[in-house]
């Protein structure tokens, strides 16, 4: 065969294996076509809904510590310290800034890459040269590799800018870290102080639930009595009726009384996490006056304000974080160098070493970046001067709020003195009422009317106190002090309870 015919067949062979090879993209192009024409939004089924729901409230019902007796102050904050859903996304929030900042750290590192190929043919790659002087074909084809090639690479790269502006990166991640543990004290405080709040407003409810629920009853009792003189016709009617309108008034307020601390132990089971329609019972502490006192100055309490609020601390970071950006900023108008190193290895028998190391260095410089730089750093140098306007904003509320917090528990203590003073006399006063009540000196009209009064004292009494330890633990969190010890990841639910109580009594 000559060597004409022999470029006939392999062109002919080359046209027959680029028709096979057209077919076969033909049909790779319509299946992925039809593959992602095929892909539509899926709505979640009923069983998988069904089966979500059934995880959630066993997850919900197996996380909690079970409920051994009468909830305390303590234990309440300590349960939803542990358990309050809010707080854990906080939580969870400052996880995964530690685990960004974790990730961070490989950005610093060396790029080691590893290579692997593996290529065949169907026949042999041949060439044959042609003269561009002459335009004839000079040698017989030839080739210089196998059919079946399989190669590797082993790499080293190094960018010096690349670690510079990783650096920086980092660093802004370690400053996220610390902005999510301010957040995460900002919560903490938000949540102590809500517990407080509600705890106090549902002890005052389990405290007077019976005696509201019989006073409602005496109210309906005496209103029935009032029907039936009113059909027997023995009476005055303006009197009954003014009589009746009084006791539906009565009524009113002890529905209203229900309902506002009712509401009270349901918010307490949120805060805590505890499945609605939990039954639970609450310490019952023994009325008395408020002894605690701050044995602070004010210039000393704006002090601490100022060097420990978690907002304060917070756009601390944020314009660290900013200045780390502008360095990154300038970092990145510099010419990149980077510095490489890779062994290769071949399988090709052709070659005559095959494996090699290689060396090599790369300069590049996007110049595009010298001309947006001014600008970003214009945008960095507004952001850093709107953080220091924040901070002195948030400063000067800081300092208002410490004489707000230090004003309110003054105004809550002293009118908590004079509510336990009239709760005090009012019990006097019923005691007189229901004695001349019993003597016929006095109608039943009054004595229930007292009872309603000695009741709203209570009630107000515990709505002060309520308040007043509010004010109480509110200029700890305007100081910027934890209400707790430690840290919470640590601690089972007695143990946080007990430093709790430990805690706050050292207060």
């Amino acid at each position: 065969m000559d060597f004409d015919s022999a470029m006939l067949l392999q062109n002919k062979s080359t046209e027959d294996n680029r028709s096979k090879l057209a077919s076969f993209i033909i049909l790779l192009v319509i299946f992925l076509i039809t593959s992602g024409c095929a892909i539509q939004p899926k709505v979640v089924s009923e069983a998988e809904n069904k089966q979500r729901i059934a995880q959630d409230l066993l997850q919900l019902k197996n996380e909690h510590d079970p409920i051994k007796g009468p909830i305390s102050l303590e234990e309440a904050t300590a349960r939803a310290l542990k358990y309050n859903l809010e707080l854990q996304v906080e939580l969870t929030q400052k996880t995964l800034a530690q685990k960004q900042l974790n990730l961070r750290h490989y950005d610093m590192l060396p790029k080691l890459v590893v290579d692997l190929h593996y290529d065949s043919r169907s026949n042999f790659s041949g060439a044959r040269s042609r003269s561009l002087l002459t335009g004839r074909t000079t040698l017989e084809p030839s080739t210089s590799a196998d059919r079946d090639i399989f190669s590797s690479a082993l790499g080293l790269s190094w960018s010096v800018l690349d670690f510079g502006v990783s650096y920086y990166r980092a660093q802004q991640a370690a400053d996220n870290v610390l902005i999510q543990e301010e957040q995460k004290r900002s919560a903490v405080n938000r949540i102590v102080q809500e517990v407080r709040s509600a705890y106090w407003r549902a002890v005052s409810y389990e405290r007077l639930v019976s005696r509201m629920q019989r006073l409602k009853d005496k109210v309906r009792k005496s209103i029935d009595q009032i029907d039936q003189m009113k059909e027997g016709r023995l009476s005055n009617p303006k009197i009954n009726l003014t009589y009746k309108r009084d006791l539906y008034g009565i009524e009113r307020e002890i529905n209203l009384l229900q309902r506002n601390l009712l509401l009270a132990k349901s918010q307490l089971a949120a805060l805590m996490n505890i499945k609605p329609g939990t039954e639970f019972d609450l310490v019952i502490p023994e009325r008395g006056l408020f002894t605690k006192a701050v044995n602070l100055e004010i210039e000393e309490m704006e002090q601490i304000a100022l060097e420990s609020r978690p907002e304060l601390r917070e756009l601390f970071y944020k314009k660290r974080a900013n200045a780390k950006e502008a360095r990154a900023a300038i970092l990145q108008m510099l010419p990149g160098i980077e510095l490489g190193a890779r062994y290769h290895y071949s399988s090709n028998s052709f070659l005559f070493n095959g494996d090699w190391l290689s060396l090599g260095s790369q300069l590049s410089w996007n110049l595009i970046s010298l001309i947006s730089a001014p600008a970003r750093l214009e945008e960095l140098n507004s952001k850093e001067k709107l953080l220091d306007v924040e901070r002195l904003a948030a400063s000067m509320a800081v300092l208002a709020q410490v004489h707000i917090s230090l004003a309110q528990f003054d105004h809550f203590n002293e009118e908590y003195r004079t509510a336990f003073n009239y709760y005090q006399t009012q019990q006097r006063l019923i005691e007189q009422t229901r004695i001349e009540t019993n003597m016929g000196k006095l109608s039943g009209q009054a004595l229930v009317r007292e009872e309603l009064n000695t009741l709203l004292a209570e009630v107000r009494c515990d709505a002060i106190y309520a308040e007043l330890e509010n004010a109480y633990a509110g200029i700890y969190v305007s100081l910027g002090l934890d209400p707790i010890p430690g840290d919470l990841n640590i601690k089972d639910l007695s143990e946080l309870t007990s430093e709790l109580a430990e805690h706050w009594r050292k207060r």
